[in-house]
């Protein structure tokens, strides 16, 4: 029943009718009182007019002084404040205009505004006060949480006003200017309801009992990791950001990617457009988490037609569904003779090489299909491109790639080595290489959400492990960036930004979405994992026009030689050491590390054996 839930409009609707009648009510026994409950007839006649007058002067004070809007569940000491002075400016309007015009409400006892004033107060009040006590002695009270809105946009004025007139569980009490153009509305109000400076952020928390914030979800990111450590500092552990979604505002979880998020500010989209528009793309890996938002990309940028090849029949099937338009090809990329005649049909003006095998553990476990899949499957999508005449062959490669300490690291810096070293013919080929995205599929981010929903505990490998972490979006539209000016050998690196650790995810995580305490239980690093991640293996990176974007120094390696090698690698009963031959930096970590655990506050911290850090950082 609809109807019956409140909402803003009910609230002044209710509050308006009853002070009309309360104030006819206080006047008129204020009139009794003063004369003995016997009032003179003449002093009757103009009983309407000051009730008139006193009615419109007293709702527009308690209006301006903004007690209209207020909550019955947070009808505070605040408010009974404003009332009050309200109140008060009233009744001292009233005598003002009967000493500049004496005869305006004649015959008019002036001790009825003293009386009316407490009578006033009293019943006004009251009612207020009354409809807050029993609220609060129901047994199932609403879920009404004080809220702080952060950020202030054009939408702002409509998500306060569904809001307040809805059955939602927050009700905003501050809001708080936070960009430079929105510092100037400071002290002004918006919807009745304060503007504050970020400054002011801790004490509005603390003397309005704030419990919840809803930031703006057109805030840039830019403010929002700042935004959100004075949040937790300040104890508000709920925290949603606003949507406007189909003209109608929804408030949503915060998620960890948007405070993860690293937004380049050179993302350079007529660079990027210039380079896909009215071109035939032909992407491997189509249906994994890279080359799926390539493909998006491709497909939002204008290329002319997309092929997407994969081999996984259901993440073809998915990406198949977001691009009707694209031709669809279940191949896998080590039968060149099945993958060649798709390039010899599809003609494609540029080619992106995203299939790849990336799960460190698997790969460890699983070396020779590793090494089919990412050496022996890049090598035939390289050179069947070479030999069909493809302008721009893109290479998508890893930070493992750095300096390895595992299978699948190994298996991309030789695929990164053949992009360099073949002879490109008519093509220009390029590598890019870049960390974790968020999003993807093999993200640590939902196997935390799922270990987060299940009641923990949250599984780390190592309480020093760290990772760098971009948007899937950004870092696809980077690789495309990358492309477009490249002139053909460069091995890109791409600017993650700093590096995360792990536990603070994970921490952060748990302050997101957790609703019980969760544990953290460190497990020891898997065979092949690193600490940290690495970019550049050397300091001789060359800068671009793009600050997010840097070139290698190519590495020199016999073609012949290194396809020599490749074959060995492929007939070896000893694969560590004949990667190690083509990559001397490999240096592979197969001992799992033994921790003792203790725990304080739920958490689970190292005690006295700590797992080595790896010499080769």
């Amino acid at each position: 029943m609809g109807w019956l839930q409140p909402n803003s409009t009910k609230r002044v609707t209710f509050f308006l009718l009853t002070d009309i009648a309360f104030s006819f009510f206080t006047l008129y026994l204020a009139y009794l009182l003063r004369f003995n409950f016997e009032i003179p007839v003449e002093f009757l006649e103009p009983f309407i007019t000051v009730a008139i007058t006193l009615i419109i002067f007293k709702t527009a004070f308690i209006y301006l002084f903004k007690n209209y809007t207020i909550v019955w569940r947070f009808y505070s000491l605040l408010e009974a404040k404003n009332l009050f002075f309200a109140l008060t400016l009233t009744y001292l309007l009233l005598a003002v205009i009967q000493l500049i015009v004496p005869t305006l409400f004649a015959p008019f006892p002036r001790s009825v505004i003293i009386i009316d004033l407490f009578l006033s107060i009293v019943f006004l009040g009251g009612i207020r006060l009354f409809k807050r006590i029993m609220l609060g002695l129901k047994s199932n009270p609403s879920p009404l949480n004080p809220t702080l809105l952060i950020g202030i946009s054009p939408n702002t004025a409509n998500l306060i006003q569904s809001t307040l007139t809805t059955s939602r569980e927050y009700y905003p009490i501050a809001i708080i200017a936070v960009q430079e153009n929105n510092l100037n509305m400071i002290g002004s109000h918006l919807g009745n309801i304060k503007i504050y400076g970020i400054e002011a952020m801790g004490e509005v928390i603390r003397t309005k009992n704030i419990t919840a914030a809803i930031i703006d979800g057109s805030l840039p990111s830019a403010y929002l990791r700042d935004v959100y450590t004075q949040l937790n500092e300040n104890n508000i552990r709920e925290i949603k950001r606003s949507r406007l979604l189909h003209e109608n505002n929804t408030i949503e979880d915060l998620s960890i990617e948007e405070l993860l998020a690293r937004h380049p500010k050179d993302l350079d989209s007529q660079t990027i457009g210039a380079f896909i528009q009215n071109k035939k793309v032909l992407i491997t890996g189509a249906g994994g988490s890279i080359g799926s938002e390539i493909a998006i990309q491709c497909h939002r940028f204008g290329a002319s037609s997309l092929v997407l090849v994969d081999h996984s029949e259901y993440n073809l099937y998915q990406i198949g569904e977001k691009i009707p338009s694209a031709e669809l090809y279940l191949c896998n990329i080590i039968d060149r003779n099945t993958f060649e005649p798709i390039i010899q049909h599809a003609k494609p003006d540029i080619l992106i090489h995203a299939a790849a095998y990336k799960h460190v553990p698997l790969c460890e476990q699983n070396p020779h299909a590793a090494i089919l899949n990412n050496i022996v499957g890049s090598r035939n999508v390289i050179d069947s491109a070479i030999v069909h005449n493809v302008s721009k062959i893109v290479i998508i490669s890893t930070d493992k790639a750095v300096r390895p300490t595992n299978i699948m690291g190994a298996t991309k810096r030789i695929v990164e080595l053949y992009a360099q070293n073949v002879d490109p013919r008519n093509s220009e080929i390029v590598a890019v290489r870049f960390g974790n995205v968020l999003g993807s599929s093999g993200s640590v981010i939902p196997k935390f959400k799922s270990q987060i929903e299940s009641g923990g505990p949250i599984t780390i490998t190592h309480p020093e492990i760290e990772r760098y972490f971009m948007l899937i979006s950004e870092a696809c539209q980077l690789v495309l960036q990358a492309a477009a000016i490249a002139r053909g050998g460069e091995l890109f690196i791409l600017d993650m930004g700093e590096s995360v650790k792990i536990v603070d995810l994970a921490n952060t995580m748990i302050r997101l979405y957790a609703t019980q305490p969760i544990e953290i239980v460190y497990t020891g690093l898997r065979p092949g994992e690193k600490l940290y991640e690495e970019l550049l293996i050397d300091e001789s990176e060359q800068k671009t026009a793009f600050e997010s974007i840097m070139i290698a120094r190519s590495t020199p390696y016999e073609i012949e030689r290194l396809n020599n090698d490749i074959t060995s690698l492929l007939n070896a009963s000893d694969v560590p050491t004949a990667l190690r031959h083509i990559v001397p930096e490999y240096t592979p970590k197969f001992m799992k590390h033994e921790l003792e655990f203790h725990t304080i506050d739920g958490v689970n911290t190292l005690g006295d054996v700590q797992p080595e850090k790896c010499s080769t950082f």
